[in-house]
C-alpha cells in the first residue's frame, strides 16, 4: 500500500505547478556547480561503567570525501553524488571495543575489531524544475530514516530518494532503500536492512510555525509514523521563546513480536521543550512521555544482522531528552532542564557551552515497575573563525548517568566521555 502511495506522490511532485525559481533553468552544468570537500574526524568515546560491566573505549581518525556535481542544463539535468569514507583504528583493541552506542568498528568473530575500514558509493541524480530524484548510495537525514553522523564515520543506505519543493516552503519526501551499510563495518549492505519505505513532508506555514508529518515502513515489520510541530514567538530584538513539539508511534508486526520474544507491539513516545532564548543565554524546560505495551519502549530499529532488529540503522529519535540515554523506556516520563551559553557576547566567538539535567520515572521492565533513571549533560565546543584552521571545530562532551536497580534491565549506569576534533577542507 505504501508503495502505490509513494508512486502517486512521486507523480505529483514531477507535475506540480511551480511557485517559486525553477532550479533546473538556473543550473549552470555539470561541472560549474560541482563541489568536493574533505572532512578530517578524530573521535574519541569512553564508557566507565558502574555495575561491574568492563569499561569500553574507542578511538579512530577519519577521512570523509564527498562529491557533489552540479545537473546538467536542460528539461531535464542530470548529475552525480559520490563519497568515499577511511577510517583507521587508534584505540579500542579486543575487549575495549562491542558497545552498541560507540561502533566505530564493528567486532569480528574473533572479538578484536580491524586496525582499519574504508568504503565509498555513488548515486546518480535528476532534475526537474525543483525536484530531484536520486538513485543509488545516500545519506538521508528523515526523521524516519536518518544516517548517522555523529560516531566516527557516517552510514549509507542503497535505493531511490525523491525531494520536492515544487511550492515555496513546503518539501516532500518519498523513497524505498533496500541496503544499509553500517558505520562500523565495510560492505553496501552489512546493517543487513531488507527494504524500508519512507514517505512525508515539511511546510514552513509562516516565519515563525513550521511542522512536519514523516512515515515508514521496514519490511512490513516496523511501521513508523512521526510529527513535529515548532513555532517561534518573537519577544524582543534579542528575545524568544520556542516552542518544539516531536512525536512517534511505532507499530511492531506480531510474527517479528513472536519470534524474538518481545512483550506486547505498540509504543507511542512524545517530547515538548520551550526554550526562552535571551542575548547570549538560553534557557529550556522539556517534557518526555512514553506509552503503550512494547516492552521495547520505542522501538528505533537498529541492526538487524547481530541485534534481531529491523535494520534501518536505529538513529531516528528527533526528541528532546535524548543525549547518551533517550529516555525512552516502557512508560517511562521525564522532565529537562537545559542551558546554553554563547561566548560571543563575551568577546569569544566560536565557543559555546550547554548544559542539560534529565530525570526519567515510571520505568517499567519485565521484573519491575517504578524505576528511575538520570543524566548530567555537559558540552562545549569551539570552532576556529579564521586562520589556516577556519571552521576547525573541538567539542568535549561528558554525561553521568545514573539508573536505578529496578530499571537495570533497561539501562546501565556509567560515566561517558567524547572528544572530538571536526575538520571540513573544501577542495572547490
Amino acid at each position: 500500500m505504501l508503495n502505490k502511495r509513494i508512486s502517486l506522490i512521486a507523480l505529483g511532485m514531477l507535475s506540480a505547478t511551480s511557485a517559486m525559481a525553477n532550479d533546473q533553468a538556473e543550473s549552470k552544468g555539470f561541472v560549474e556547480d560541482s563541489s568536493l570537500k574533505v572532512l578530517l574526524r578524530n573521535a574519541y568515546i569512553n564508557r566507565d561503567y558502574k555495575d561491574g560491566r568492563p569499561d569500553k573505549a574507542e578511538w579512530g581518525q577519519a577521512a570523509i570525501g564527498t562529491f557533489s556535481s552540479g545537473f546538467t542544463q536542460g528539461t531535464v539535468g542530470v548529475g552525480v553524488d559520490a563519497f568515499g569514507l577511511y577510517a583507521l583504528r587508534l584505540d579500542g583493541g579486543k575487549g575495549r571495543i562491542g558497545a552498541q552506542g560507540i561502533d566505530f568498528f564493528k567486532p569480528g568473530d574473533s572479538g578484536s575489531a580491524a586496525d582499519d575500514l574504508s568504503k565509498g558509493g555513488a548515486a546518480v541524480k535528476f532534475r526537474i524544475s525543483n525536484t530531484v530524484l536520486t538513485y543509488g548510495d545516500q545519506m538521508p537525514a528523515l526523521p524516519v530514516l536518518s544516517y548517522d553522523n555523529v560516531r566516527l564515520l557516517p552510514e549509507s543506505y542503497t535505493g531511490t530518494l525523491i525531494t520536492s519543493k515544487e511550492i515555496k516552503g513546503l518539501e516532500l519526501n518519498a523513497g524505498r532503500f533496500t541496503a544499509e551499510s553500517r558505520k562500523s563495518a565495510e560492505g553496501r549492505d552489512s546493517g543487513g536492512l531488507k527494504s524500508i519505505n519512507v514517505l512525508g513532508g515539511s511546510y514552513q506555514f509562516t516565519e515563525q510555525f513550521k511542522a512536519a508529518l514523516y512515515a515508514s515502513d521496514v519490511e512490513d515489520v516496523l511501521k513508523k509514523q512521526y510529527v513535529n510541530a515548532n513555532y517561534v514567538f518573537p519577544i524582543d530584538k534579542d528575545q524568544s521563546l520556542t516552542l518544539d513539539f516531536n512525536g512517534y508511534r511505532t507499530k511492531l508486526d506480531n510474527s517479528y513480536v513472536r519470534e524474538n520474544g518481545v512483550t506486547g507491539d505498540d509504543n507511542k513516545i512524545w517530547s515538548l521543550a520551550a526554550t526562552f532564548a535571551t542575548g547570549p543565554h538560553s534557557f529550556t524546560v522539556a517534557h518526555q512521555r512514553s506509552t503503550g505495551d512494547s516492552n521495547l519502549g520505542y522501538a528505533y530499529g537498529g541492526y538487524q544482522k547481530e541485534q534481531g532488529r529491523v535494520g534501518d540503522g536505529g538513529n531516528t529519535i528527533y526528541l528532546a531528552n535524548s543525549y547518551w540515554s533517550d529516555f525512552n523506556a516502557e512508560d517511562e516520563r521525564s522532565w529537562q532542564l537545559g542551558y546554553g551559553l554563547d561566548f560571543t557576547a563575551f568577546g569569544v566567538p566560536g565557543l559555546s557551552y550547554n548544559f542539560a539535567y534529565v530525570r526519567g520515572d515510571n520505568i517499567t521492565t519485565s521484573t519491575s515497575t517504578g524505576g528511575t533513571e538520570r543524566e548530567y549533560f555537559n558540552q562545549f565546543k569551539y570552532v576556529v573563525q579564521s586562520g589556516p584552521a577556519k571552521d576547525l571545530s573541538i567539542k568535549l562532551r561528558s554525561s553521568i548517568l545514573r539508573v536505578s536497580q529496578k530499571s537495570s534491565e533497561y539501562n546501565v549506569s556509567g560515566n561517558e566521555l567524547r572528544v572530538f576534533v571536526d575538520y571540513p577542507i573544501n577542495i572547490f
